[in-house]
């Protein structure tokens, strides 16, 4: 099994303390309907700084049985695109990988290489994982953890997603994990994130790329949420919705260097 690599740092490693910290991050409002949705974006930060608002957006789409959710390699270690297969030992459950999606990909794709070492200490998939298991009890995951690739591989990734999902005969989400800026002053930040924020708005995931490249936008989940406007809009995808955006110096006090947080749905 994998074991957590962010339990006790990122979020509350006991379960209880956990339960109640998610629970107490998701809207005390909640609206009855959820939408249906084929993507979302969430942030991976600690839950003191981005929780809530990452708890907001997965509050707002039905949480199905099956989750794809790509982030980024902040360690550099593993293949460019590495797929695990392990059970997730979580502090709230152990999470088993859908297997029969994964084998999919894996038959669909050369560049998917089933690898736990990239995995191994990775967080930005692990946070996202006690949300959707207190929204979904039957949660399966499908993770995936990618490197800075270009964009033509961006591309080979997406239409083995989305050939995997139109052929699938269950419903999949797909859940890009990616915070915005780092570490600059909250007017410098503001204003390179909402430039991004313009290109996801916009469904333009080339556009995206390249503003964030040619801009030094230091979004360390680009590739992912390159990677899932491409298969979401393959899928139909039609409008992107956001849902909140904030930075870490509404917590921290420090606005001189903040991080941005964005949560986004794409449907």
């Amino acid at each position: 099994m994998r074991q957590p690599a962010a339990a006790d740092r990122f979020y509350p490693g006991s379960p209880q303390a956990l339960a109640q910290t998610v629970t107490e991050l998701f809207p005390s409002t909640q609206t009855a309907k959820k939408s249906k949705a084929l993507a979302v974006v969430s942030p991976h930060a600690g839950y003191v700084y981005s929780g809530a608002l990452a708890a907001e957006t997965f509050c707002a789409v039905e949480i199905p049985e099956t989750v794809i959710i790509l982030g980024p390699n902040h360690h550099g270690q593993g293949a460019p695109v590495s797929l695990s297969t392990l059970t997730w030992d979580m502090p709230l459950g152990g999470v088993p990988v859908d297997m029969e999606v994964a084998n999919h990909l894996l038959e669909d794709s050369k560049l998917i290489k089933i690898d736990e070492i990239a995995h191994k200490f990775e967080h930005s998939l692990e946070v996202q994982v006690p949300f959707l298991q207190m929204l979904q009890k039957n949660l399966s995951i499908v993770p995936l953890v990618l490197s800075q690739i270009s964009y033509p591989l961006c591309e080979d990734v997406a239409k083995s997603l989305a050939e995997t999902i139109n052929s699938s005969d269950k419903d999949l989400l797909i859940v890009a994990s990616s915070d915005m800026s780092h570490y600059e002053p909250r007017r410098i930040t503001e204003q390179k994130d909402n430039s991004a924020l313009k290109c996801i708005e916009q469904l333009d995931p080339y556009k995206l790329y390249r503003t964030v490249l040619d801009n030094r936008i230091s979004m360390c989940g680009v590739i992912p949420v390159v990677i899932a406007i491409l298969a979401a809009k393959a899928c139909g995808a039609e409008k992107s919705s956001l849902i909140g955006y904030t930075d870490s110096g509404y917590v921290s006090g420090d606005t001189d260097q903040v991080v941005g947080y964005a949560g986004i749905v794409i449907s």
